[in-house]
C-alpha cells in the first residue's frame, strides 16, 4: 500500500504500526517465552537448530489515531547455533540466531481498508549466558554421574540492526537500532518436575531514521517469565509457560505515544526427542491480557540436532 511506505502521515501518526512489527522482532527478542534457558549442560556440547513461527492476530495501536481493525499474519523462519564450554570453571553458552521474516499486515486507515507485504531477513541475535551458582562445569561423564541441581544464571541477549531496513518506509522487517537484554534466572529441578524464572531488561538504541529523518525511541522494558514442567524422560518435557512485560514506550521526535507495554502471555512448550542427538520442541503462546502490540496468537516449531565434543 503505498501510503504505508511513504512518510506522509503527520509525525504524530507515523508510530502507530511499530508494536505490530515489534511484535515480528519480538519474536526472538521482547515477547519471547523460552523454558529450560537456564538448565545445566555438559562442556563441549553443540546445538544446531532450525526453527519455524507463525504469528498473526490483532494489534493494538494508539486509541487516538484514526485506525482500526489492524491484523497480521508474520512467518519466521531461523537458523541458530549454540555452544557450551567451560569459563573459569562454571558452565557457559554462546549462541546466534539469524531470522528470515515475511509478514503481510492489514488494517483501515480513516476506513479505508490498506495492506502491505514485508520479506526479508531480520536482526540477528546473539546471546552469552554462564551459570553463577550451581553450575560447575562438568564432562559429560562427569554431568551423568550427578543429579541436576538448582542453578543461578545470567545473561547478556544483544539484538542487532543488521536487518531489511528502509527508512521511506512505515512498516520494515529490521528495527535499524541495537538492543541489549541483560537478564538473570533460576531453574530448580524436583524429581522430575522443575520450575524456572527470570527477569530480565530490554535497553533500545534510538533509530534516527524512522521514516525519513525521524528520531524514534523507546524506553525501557521490563520481562518476567515463569516457567513450570515435567520431565517424562531425558529430552522429553513439557512446560506451562508465563510472560509478562512492562514499559518500553516509544518517543517520536521527542513526543511520546501512548504504547506503553502492560502485557501478559501464556502458554505451552513440548520437547520431544525422537533419536539421540536429535529433537523437536512444539510451543504456543496467546495473549491474555495486552495493551500495545501483544494481542496475538503464536506457534513455533524447532528442530535441533545436538553433538558432544
Amino acid at each position: 500500500m503505498p501510503g504505508w511506505d511513504r512518510p506522509a502521515a503527520p509525525a504524530r501518526w507515523v508510530g502507530w504500526l511499530l508494536p505490530c512489527f515489534g511484535v515480528l522482532a519480538d519474536a526472538g527478542m521482547a515477547q519471547e517465552l523460552e523454558p529450560r534457558a537456564y538448565s545445566a549442560a555438559p562442556v563441549g556440547t553443540h546445538f544446531v537448530l532450525a526453527s519455524y513461527a507463525r504469528l498473526g492476530g490483532d494489534v493494538l495501536t494508539d486509541p487516538s489515531l484514526p485506525i482500526t481493525d489492524v491484523k497480521s499474519k508474520i512467518d519466521i523462519f531461523a537458523m541458530g547455533y549454540v555452544q557450551v564450554f567451560d569459563l573459569l570453571g562454571r558452565t557457559a553458552s554462546a549462541g546466534i540466531v539469524l531470522p528470515y521474516s515475511r509478514a503481510h499486515v492489514a488494517g483501515n486507515v480513516f476506513d479505508a481498508p490498506n495492506s502491505v507485504y514485508r520479506a526479508g531477513v531480520g536482526d540477528m541475535s546473539l546471546r552469552f549466558a554462564v551459570n553463577l551458582l550451581g553450575g560447575e562445569a562438568k564432562t559429560p561423564a562427569e554431568f551423568v554421574r550427578h543429579p541436576p541441581a538448582t542453578t543461578l544464571g545470567a545473561s547478556l541477549t544483544v539484538l542487532t540492526p543488521s536487518g531489511q531496513y528502509h527508512a521511506n518506509r512505515l512498516v520494515n522487517i529490521g528495527t535499524n537500532r541495537w538492543a541489549f537484554k541483560p537478564e538473570i534466572g533460576v531453574s530448580m529441578p524436583a524429581g522430575n518436575w522443575f520450575a524456572e524464572g527470570s527477569l530480565g531488561v530490554w535497553f533500545f538504541t534510538d533509530n534516527d531514521e524512522f521514516l525519513g529523518n525521524r528520531q524514534r525511541q523507546q524506553s525501557p522494558l521490563t520481562v518476567v517469565q515463569l516457567h513450570g514442567g515435567y520431565q517424562f524422560r531425558p529430552g522429553l518435557w513439557l512446560a506451562a509457560d508465563a510472560g509478562f512485560y512492562s514499559g518500553g514506550a516509544t518517543t517520536l521526535n521527542g513526543v511520546r505515544s501512548d504504547d506503553r507495554r502492560a502485557d501478559t502471555r501464556y502458554g505451552l512448550t513440548l520437547s520431544v526427542p525422537f533419536t539421540t542427538n536429535w529433537a523437536a520442541k512444539v510451543s504456543a503462546s496467546k495473549g491474555w491480557i495486552t495493551h500495545a502490540g501483544g494481542d496475538y496468537k503464536a506457534i513455533s516449531l524447532t528442530v535441533q540436532y545436538r553433538w558432544i565434543d
